[in-house]
């Protein structure tokens, strides 16, 4: 990760001589962190209730067998802390604004950024605020952790340990509280609900390309593409006056280095985020009952984000009602996406408008002070102590608003453009606060608690009501045949506005009256047409009452899954499924190669080019952009090329295309319309038209392909360049060779690319590696549970060199997936280790 590397350059000298010295015991020191996975260990001061059966089956899962549900919440912490203690560890070192402590003073800009969010703050008020049975559950889990932590010194939880030693020996693990789970959730919200960066990037393309076109590059959600919840409605997005979002961009960019603080740890949103998931009724399989799919798109990285992982109370009653396998997320107890013994639920990101900016008039006698209808009141202040590495200290002042904390510098200069452009009254003295539903105390824990032991859908749409945020699409289905979707937030309604831009914040003109009501929210309950498709798509049409946000992607997985859906022949099965979700085909290019096809050009290099990609249309396998496809690698060089000499010559360098869907929509009514401005470019005097810009794309491409791979295009593959490779979160991107042999693998060479269902982006400003992947594939089968499949990206260890580290990547690598164990003998027949926790005494 880039942020960390002032730090970890640091090292290099001493790594470079640990390794040539002793590489051996490099190894010999990982092995150190490996957990014990077999005999009985007995946890002194966890206050187990009784004896815990732990098995892991051959791919390192833990299956929990307890008799209490405080025994598998606290099990589960300890095996959590066994394979991911330092994930676990720099997760709330993130959430808490904690990373100087780790890695030195070049990241107290960030902690103070964090920090100033608030979320350690908010994480105390939820636990606070949680029912009892929740805060059990939390508090059993930390214990759990705990316990762990007990038994091992630093260096034996994990060998980044042993290379945070050297430039920081004094650093030692704080034990696990249940706010640094609810705080690392906060990171997850951010990473899925962050429209704050879209308004940021509307306003600075506006500047520089001009206000009157900006829409053109954020185009409305197609016409011709799926709709979750057909007739069910969606109202556009309030028109955004053209002048003041000029007006307004100075004042957002000011805040963009701010938040790329945190999206240098969490990653970007762009070209990637999203998921696939969808059902199908027994109508249409091969068994009578449901099948639902999922695989949730994210960053990639080492280790996986998620932990699989089985729950079971043995036996299963009252007291403890907990029977459950899926994906868990580290550092937070149960499962978030995964079945039961009569449901299963999976989930893709709904992308709602949940983040406003609030321009404050602050009182030029007391900058903590800030106007509400014409009184001046007094701000939230708090002070926070930053600490580094090594001990030293510094303080920070936080001022919050009613609206949020003040995220900007504190302006003593009018905004003098808005002024002129609107009717504000425009204070001299101003800053700006960040309202977001995920600064408020939330119930998600009680979400996926309810969700985790619900029997059926209205228990589950129960659960789902305390679902706050991030606003997500779950889809459902039941051993009883029914199938379903549920879109839950706290999604707000607007007194005016649609949150675009940065509203005045002294009058209650812009306020938020509420949240869309529950019942209100998009539902849909064994639909007629036999199947519920979720991929980040349009949720509804203009008919809906309520704004729910802009954020769509622009349908074409979603329309290529309901192809796929409608298209199958005979009874759709497991096997069915896992190839739809294999699925490489490019919709974009579909539309886009006729268009190159018919340029007229007398060079043998385009025409070559043309040649390729008209055969690739044609062929058994049209437009599937396999790894061993070289048609696949010409066409994604043609479409970098395409964008970069249409846009880049008008858009800021940071705002440039990233590749994504949106642009192919944006592109669209441009390829209909030869003559359109945006072909033309600024670096030349002449006025260039849509096939001069396709053939120079055509020409430039094939270059690139000529000079990367050879003059045979026979021998090219798109995935050699379009390759996967798996970065330690925390220290894989050091530039230190020794630091990254330890923890990232690959490169791998994969199929797909953004927005195929195969959905493995990359970003056409820096190159073809991945960026943003399927996270994990799942297929549940309600027929029969113990024939569900899953696969995560890498592997269920965090240790590096542990066998179970990266064993899953083959499997993930091409698409493929393995048995999600379900039954007790199952899993005691395929364990390769069998822990037994037992209580004092």
């Amino acid at each position: 990760m880039q942020v960390f590397r002032s730090f970890l350059k640091g090292l290099l000298a001493i790594l470079l001589i640990l390794v040539l010295m002793v590489g051996a015991a490099t190894f010999a020191l990982s092995r150190l962190a490996f957990p014990r996975t077999d005999g009985e260990a007995i946890l002194e001061n966890a206050g187990l209730d009784g004896p815990v059966d732990i098995y892991r089956d051959e791919n390192g899962i833990p299956h929990i067998y307890a008799e209490t549900t405080h025994d598998v919440f606290l099990a589960q912490g300890y095996v959590h802390a066994q394979d991911r203690f330092w994930q676990m560890d720099f997760q709330r070192a993130v959430g808490h604004g904690r990373l100087a402590q780790l890695f030195g003073d070049s990241e107290i800009d960030t902690d103070a950024f964090l920090r100033t969010l608030g979320w350690s703050r908010i994480a105390d008020e939820e636990f606070a605020a949680m029912p009892a049975e929740a805060q059990d559950v939390l508090i059993a889990y930390a214990d759990g952790v705990n316990a762990y932590m007990e038994e091992r010194t630093p260096i034996r939880l994990g060998l980044e340990y042993s290379v945070l030693k050297l430039t920081n020996a004094s650093y030692k693990p704080l034990p696990w509280e249940p706010a640094d789970t609810l705080v690392w959730a906060k990171s997850m919200e951010w990473e899925l609900g962050s429209n704050l960066k879209v308004e940021i990037a509307r306003a600075v393309i506006s500047e520089a390309a001009g206000a009157d076109r900006v829409d053109d590059l954020f185009p409305a959600y197609p016409a011709d593409r799926p709709v979750t919840v057909p007739g069910n409605g969606g109202t556009a997005a309030t028109a955004v006056d053209a002048q003041t979002m000029v007006a307004t961009s100075g004042l957002l960019a000011t805040i963009a280095d701010r938040v790329g603080l945190v999206d240098d740890l969490l990653g970007s949103t762009g070209a990637g985020i999203g998921s696939n998931n969808w059902v199908v009724s027994g109508e249409l399989t091969d068994t009578g009952k449901p099948i639902l799919a999922n695989d949730p798109h994210l960053r990639i990285q080492m280790p996986s984000i998620w932990y699989e992982i089985g729950l079971h109370c043995a036996p299963v009653g009252p007291d403890c009602d907990f029977e459950v396998a899926g994906f868990s997320l580290l550092g937070t107890p149960a499962v978030v996406i995964g079945h039961n013994d009569r449901i299963a639920w999976g989930v893709t990101n709904l992308a709602a408008d949940v983040q406003d900016l609030y321009i404050e008039k602050l009182n030029p006698d007391n900058l903590n002070q800030y106007e509400v209808n014409g009184q001046w009141i007094d701000m939230d202040v708090y002070s926070e102590t930053l600490i580094m590495a090594g001990g030293k200290k510094t303080d920070l002042e936080v001022r919050v608003t009613r609206h949020g904390p003040i995220i900007s510098d504190t302006y003593g200069a009018p905004l003098e453009e808005l002024a002129e452009e609107t009717d504000l009254a425009v204070p001299a003295d101003y800053a700006v606060a960040l309202r977001w539903t995920a600064l408020e105390p939330t119930r998600l824990m009680e979400a996926i608690l309810g969700i985790n032991t619900a029997d059926n859908w209205d228990q589950f749409r129960q659960a789902l009501s305390n679902w706050d945020v991030p606003s997500q699409n779950f889809i459902y289905a039941d051993v009883d045949g029914n199938i379903g979707y549920q879109m839950p937030g706290r999604i707000p309604i607007r007194a005016d506005g649609d949150g675009r831009l940065p509203v005045p914040g002294w009058t209650n003109q812009y306020e938020w009256t509420g949240f869309i009501p529950f019942e209100e929210l998009p539902s849909r309950y064994n639909p007629p047409e036999g199947f519920i498709v979720t991929a980040n798509n349009a949720v509804v049409d203009a008919s809906y009452p309520y704004f729910l946000g802009g954020g769509w992607s622009y349908g074409t997985r979603a329309q290529r899954i309901t192809d796929l859906i409608e298209e199958a022949e005979g009874p759709i099965s497991v096997a069915m499924i896992e190839d739809m979700q294999r699925d490489n085909r490019n919709l974009m290019a579909e539309e886009i190669i006729p268009f190159l096809t018919k340029v007229e050009s007398t060079l043998p290099d385009v025409v070559a080019a043309q040649e390729l990609l008209a055969a690739w249309g044609s062929g058994a396998q049209p437009f599937q952009q396999d790894a061993a496809s070289a048609e696949g690698a010409l066409y994604a060089s043609v479409w970098r090329h395409l964008l970069a000499t249409t846009f880049h010559d008008e858009l800021p360098e940071d705002y440039r295309p990233d590749g994504g869907d949106r642009y192919f929509e944006a592109l669209r009514p441009m390829l209909a319309d030869p003559t359109n401005e945006w072909w033309d470019s600024q670096a030349t005097s002449n006025i260039e038209e849509r096939d001069a810009i396709l053939e120079t794309a055509l020409q430039e491409a094939w270059s690139e392909m000529v000079d990367t791979m050879g003059a045979d295009p026979n021998e090219w593959q798109w995935g050699e360049l379009h390759t996967a490779t798996f970065r330690n979160a925390s220290l894989g991107e050091s530039g230190v060779a020794p630091i990254e042999w330890l923890f990232n693998r690959g490169p791998y060479e994969v199929s797909g690319s953004g927005d195929v269902v195969n959905a493995t982006s990359w970003n056409a400003t820096e190159g073809y590696e991945v960026t943003w992947l399927p996270s994990m594939r799942m297929i549940v089968d309600l027929d029969d549970l113990s024939r569900s499949r899953a696969v995560h990206t890498t592997g269920q260890s965090g240790h590096a060199f542990n066998k179970h580290y990266v064993d899953m990547v083959d499997l993930w690598v091409v698409n493929d997936t393995q048995p999600l164990l379900w039954e007790r003998p199952a899993v005691e027949a395929a364990a390769e280790g069998h822990l037994r926790l037992l209580p004092r005494g």
